[in-house]
């Protein structure tokens, strides 16, 4: 198994069952023109979120990590015409491409961007008084991952769905005494799932043209 064979299997099922996009293909050739870094889920990835916010009936979405807004659109596509979906960016210059990438998809009118450290805009949403959010994606700093899953339960309700991308990171989550800063904050994370009575939660390893790595999906079950 080699990332050759990875990636043409992603070609094979993106060719089959994700037509190409002209607006997305334009949000990932913005991003690249303005020197982002290729952190953006894949096209496969990008649709099971949209799938799951469709299959959770998804009205608001909280997004942790725009980047280019890539999985942005892909997740806001899922929304009904009166949802709205906020997504936090720490760097300025990402964020104004996402906003123009956005604007570009048309969904304008249900996405908010937010700048600033994420670790300071939650709390920021938790003080405006904002209803729970039915899904929750986080995909910024592993460093950060416990301190974001402490917001997302406080932001969450029964029901909700907190996603998080990046917990195998090329299978060095493994290693306990690794010390990569984003390795230890996804084992961190990965703990504090294990460990709170307040969600049901599973964490699959995926391979693909972004390497090898994996996503948590929890399901909020208790509001306390």
């Amino acid at each position: 198994m080699t990332q050759e064979l990875w990636t043409e299997v992603d070609r094979y099922i993106t060719d089959l069952l994700i037509p190409s996009d002209p607006v997305l293909d334009a949000a990932l050739q913005a991003s690249d023109a303005a020197g982002l870094p290729p952190h953006n889920v894949s096209p496969n990835q990008g649709k099971l979120l949209m799938l799951l916010a469709l299959i959770h009936k998804t009205r608001t979405i909280l997004e942790i990590g725009t980047l280019g807004g890539y999985s942005t659109i892909w997740l806001a596509r899922a929304l009904p015409s009166d949802g709205h979906l906020i997504t936090l960016e720490s760097n300025p210059k990402h964020a104004q491409v996402a906003r123009e990438n956005i604007n570009r998809a048309g969904l304008a009118h249900l996405v908010e961007v937010r700048v600033g450290r994420a670790i300071e805009t939650l709390p920021q949403l938790a003080k405006e008084g904002y209803n729970p959010f039915d899904l929750i994606f986080i995909d910024a700093d592993k460093p950060s991952n416990p301190e974001y899953f402490a917001w997302a339960l406080k932001l969450s309700r029964r029901g909700s769905l907190i996603i998080a991308d990046n917990v195998v990171r090329n299978g060095s989550v493994i290693e306990a005494n690794s010390d990569d800063p984003s390795v230890q904050g996804v084992r961190r994370f990965n703990e504090l799932l294990a460990h709170e009575p307040r969600v049901s939660a599973t964490a699959i390893q995926t391979v693909g043209n972004k390497g090898y790595d994996g996503f948590a999906i929890a399901l909020v079950t208790s509001d306390n």
